[in-house]
């Protein structure tokens, strides 16, 4: 199994082994969601629109999955860089038990809750209905959303980030073969459930995720000859953990409700502008994938260097990731530039939507380089332990800072659609000035500072 020692060997090679299968991952992960959106098609467009409120409202539930990996890949990497194996384990261990609890707890909200959290997102009619019967069969799937990658955090705390892309591949395939079959049935045979097959697909798909990714977890050497009382939960252990990953599920659900500030803006502009953003975020999250992997496998390289007091190679580490992921974005330049409407017309045939998709994608170009430079400072942060700054960062750009601008740009000046691309532009451009500010004081306090950075790629 792999056990890597971020501590030794070239940093470019760690990158290179960490962020690819990281990266692949997430495309697969991505491309699990266009399946889903693809067969829900087959009943129609409330469909759809149920799979993506129902969808929204689970959402929320499991960001405390990707908060507690986040968690993990950064407490229990620092520990494996003190050489600190039996404290590695305990925190794994009491890291899994807090992330059961946490799938139980979720899953009573889901079950009074999700209701309440659909109707805040819909409309009485038919597409609620649907999203509602959607949730209520995929309430079930959140064991595998939380505890999945709760799990996959140890992993990556070791230097691990195959095991979950393996993972997702997989799953991504099995919920291409699972979709057709739970909707339809097999005639003569079995009958189908129709769209609730979807959310089916997704519990089995997701909950095998889990589990491979547990038994990779339970099977390395670190986590043998396991005691049931190793599971009891110690309060000061479920509360470090809890304040490195509340911060950093808040910071994802901060994301996630952006979006409906920038759709409270477009809604002036008609359903074209809508579409023009949802399409503009698609293609945005595939040009943004290789920098995402190198800025998620900084984590636990940062992790393991801070535990062993090795912060030449934190600050040596950090520069690396931002470089690389600034390089990678800059070459996206010229094809969201001058192919933005390429790329719209894979999504649409309306001549409105592809224009206004070809002037989100322009901006877009322009800051992408800059969401690495703010994804690199977040991750340096988590590895530092010092999270919570992620959220009040997260809240100013994608709360305080969107809102702002694009009532400064689009309505005070009114400048439009392209006032709330340049709004967003702004947020995302002073977040960039916050981040750098809080990361040179934390870095000044934890490592005595960010240094220079080198482009020697030997290091």
């Amino acid at each position: 199994m792999i056990d890597e020692d971020l501590t030794q060997g070239p940093l470019t090679g760690h990158f290179r082994r960490l962020a690819i299968p990281a990266a692949i991952g997430m495309l697969f992960s991505t491309l699990y969601n266009v399946v889903d959106t693809f067969y829900a098609g087959f009943f129609g467009t409330q469909a759809q629109a149920g799979l993506a409120v129902g969808f929204q409202a689970f959402f929320i539930l499991v960001a405390i999955g990707f908060g507690l990996s986040s968690a993990m890949s950064a407490l229990v990497g620092n520990a494996k860089g003190r050489k600190d194996q039996a404290e590695a384990r305990h925190l794994a261990v009491q890291g899994t038990g807090l992330a059961a609890m946490a799938t139980l707890v979720m899953m009573a909200i889901a079950a009074f809750a999700g209701p309440s959290l659909i109707a805040v997102v819909s409309e009485p009619g038919g597409y609620r209905d649907a999203g509602l019967g959607y949730f209520s069969w995929l309430m079930f799937a959140l064991p595998g959303f939380i505890m999945g990658p709760a799990a996959n955090g140890i992993l990556q705390a070791r230097g691990d980030t195959r095991t979950m892309q393996r993972a997702l591949v997989v799953a991504f395939f099995v919920n291409v073969g699972l979709n057709p079959l739970l909707m339809y049935g097999i005639p003569g045979v079995i009958g189908g459930l129709g769209f609730n097959g979807i959310a089916l697909a997704t519990i089995l798909s997701q909950s095998g995720v889990a589990v491979f990714i547990l038994w990779r977890v339970f099977g390395r050497a670190m986590m043998r000859d396991l005691k049931l009382a190793e599971f009891m939960p110690v309060p000061a252990k479920y509360y470090e953990i809890i304040a490195q990953a509340f911060p950093a599920g808040f910071a994802l659900l901060v994301t996630f409700s952006s979006g409906f500030i920038v759709q409270y803006a477009l809604k002036d502009y008609g359903e074209a502008a809508l579409a023009s953003y949802g399409i503009t975020m698609r293609v945005e999250q595939l040009f943004l994938l290789p920098a995402l992997g190198i800025t998620i496998s900084l984590v636990p390289i940062a992790a393991q260097n801070y535990g062993a007091d090795n912060n030449d190679r934190v600050r040596a580490a950090f520069h690396r990731c931002w470089i690389l992921g600034v390089i990678g974005t800059s070459l996206a330049f010229p094809f969201l530039w001058f192919g933005g409407g390429l790329a719209a017309r894979v999504f649409s045939d309306d001549p409105e939507v592809i224009r206004i998709s070809a002037l989100f994608l322009k901006v877009e170009a322009a800051i992408l380089p800059i969401y690495v430079v703010l994804f690199s400072i977040n991750s340096l942060l988590q590895a530092l332990q010092h999270a919570a700054w992620t959220m009040w960062i997260g809240i100013y750009r994608q709360w305080i800072g969107i809102a702002l601008f694009i009532w400064l740009f689009a309505y005070v000046i009114d400048g439009g659609l392209t006032g709330v691309r340049l709004g967003i532009a702004a947020g995302v451009g002073t977040g960039l000035l916050l981040s750098l500010w809080v990361g040179v004081r934390v870095a000044n306090r934890c490592i005595g500072g960010l240094g220079m950075p080198t482009l020697s790629l030997k290091a």
